[in-house]
């Protein structure tokens, strides 16, 4: 018997059903990608700066976007972390999608509520750094807003309107200054202090490594430095990898603070600061 070659329109048929049918078998054979069991915001203010790249390469690793908390710290290489030198790790990680927020650019303390809304304050670094000082809240802003001129003048861009008080001290007027600024506070979840200031001898990074994954659920802000002068025994190094890698395993994934169900309404529609 003699088979006919099937007409155009028939082996157009043919073929589509057997691309649809190897699609299908591709798509079924394909892992799929677990759905997240919840978010985890990692946070990092500035600090000696000892940590820096540490960090960033560790969130690279991962594919993780963090929120960063700027002041004019002094570095282990004697400079402050918004001089000109630190320009191209604030390019890069601006590059990388990351969040920032202002930490104030002296890394001011509020000390105490005075009459008429003024602050009491003590500004750690700075010509004026231990000294305490009555500001006013249109002064509190001014310091606030430093960080965010001096990003854009090593960046080209602007601060994200979040900000972090020093040491997360925070009384009546000091809120309603920065709210008055334009910025909202970010604090962080009892299970989100990494104990990254605390002494490694009374606080070892295996406990901190397993108090951070016991405790950190959904929805909690973790805070850690870019680097801490006090702590001999450094916490990034030994517990950032772990504690990320654990968190996964978990299910959790990472976000910035634009994602934060407090925040994200300040980012909607474009909303800039």
């Amino acid at each position: 018997m003699t088979l006919r070659p099937l007409a155009p329109s028939l082996r157009g048929l043919c073929l589509f059903a057997i691309l649809a049918a190897g699609q299908a078998v591709a798509q079924s054979a394909a892992p799929e990608t677990p759905a997240c069991k919840g978010k985890i915001y990692l946070t990092f203010d500035t600090g000696s700066q000892s940590q820096a790249e540490l960090i960033e390469q560790t969130l690279q690793r991962h594919h993780i976007k963090a929120t960063f908390f700027l002041a004019n710290e002094k570095t282990i290489h004697g400079d402050y972390s918004l001089d000109p030198a630190w320009a191209p790790l604030w390019k890069r990680l601006v590059a990388e999608g990351h969040a920032f927020g202002t930490h104030t650019f002296d890394h001011v303390y509020v000390v105490r509520d005075l009459p008429e809304g003024k602050i009491e304050v003590r500004p750690q670094f700075g010509a004026q750094a231990g000294k305490k000082l009555q500001w006013t809240p249109a002064q509190y802003c001014e310091e606030m807003k430093r960080v965010d001129q001096r990003f854009q003048q090593l960046t080209g861009h602007k601060l994200d309107p979040l900000w972090r008080a020093p040491g997360g001290r925070l009384t009546h007027n000091l809120l309603k200054a920065g709210q008055a600024c334009g910025y909202a506070h970010v604090a962080w979840a009892p299970a989100g202090f990494s104990g990254d200031e605390l002494p490694s001898d009374k606080f070892p990074n295996e406990m901190l490594l397993k108090k951070s994954l016991d405790g950190l659920k959904d929805g909690d802000i973790f805070l850690a430095h870019m680097g801490i002068w006090s702590r001999q025994d450094p916490w990034a190094p030994a517990v950032l990898e772990p504690l990320i890698s654990g968190l996964e395993q978990k299910g959790f994934c990472f976000a910035t603070l634009r994602e934060h169900p407090s925040y994200h309404h300040l980012f909607a529609a474009g909303k800039e600061h």
